[in-house]
C-alpha cells in the first residue's frame, strides 16, 4: 500500500503518489479517483519492475504534509493478477502479406490473429503462459 494525496478541486480530484514520482491521475469524483489511483499505481509499479528500477518503501501517512483541500489515502493494488493481465493483453501488430495471399485467406475466412499466434508459438517453441 502506498499513500496517495487526493487534492479536491472544482473539476474533480487529482491524485499523486509522493513515493512514486510521475505517478499522477485524477477522477471526476472520489470514487473514480480511487479506481484510477489503483490502476495508475499498479501500472507505475509494473513499469518499474520491467525496468528493474528499485521499488521504494512507502512513506508513513503521518509524515505526509497536506494542504487544506487535500487528504492522504492508502492505495493498494494486488500485483500478481495485474502482471498477468499486462503480460497477456492483446497488442496490435501491423503486417504485410501479398495481395493474392490475402485474397485467398479472406475467401477462406482465415482468422489472421489466431494463425499468427499459432505460427509464432510453433516457430519460437513456446506454449501458453
Amino acid at each position: 500500500m502506498y499513500p496517495a494525496i487526493f487534492t479536491y478541486e472544482e473539476r474533480g480530484v487529482a491524485v499523486e503518489f509522493p513515493d512514486l514520482p510521475g505517478c499522477l491521475t485524477c477522477g471526476k469524483d472520489e470514487e473514480e479517483a480511487i479506481k484510477m489511483a489503483k490502476e495508475a499505481m499498479a501500472l507505475h509499479l509494473y513499469s518499474m519492475e520491467k525496468d528493474n528500477d528499485p521499488i521504494p518503501e512507502p512513506s508513513n501517512v503521518k509524515d505526509i504534509n497536506t494542504e487544506e483541500n487535500e487528504i492522504v489515502c492508502l492505495i493498494e493494488a494486488w500485483m500478481p493478477p495485474f502482471r498477468d493481465e499486462m503480460e497477456n493483453r492483446a497488442v496490435k501488430k501491423t503486417l504485410t502479406i501479398p495481395q493474392w495471399l490475402d485474397d485467398i485467406a479472406t475467401e477462406n475466412n482465415v482468422n489472421f490473429s489466431r494463425i499468427l499466434q499459432e505460427g509464432l508459438k510453433k516457430y519460437l517453441g513456446v506454449d501458453e503462459k
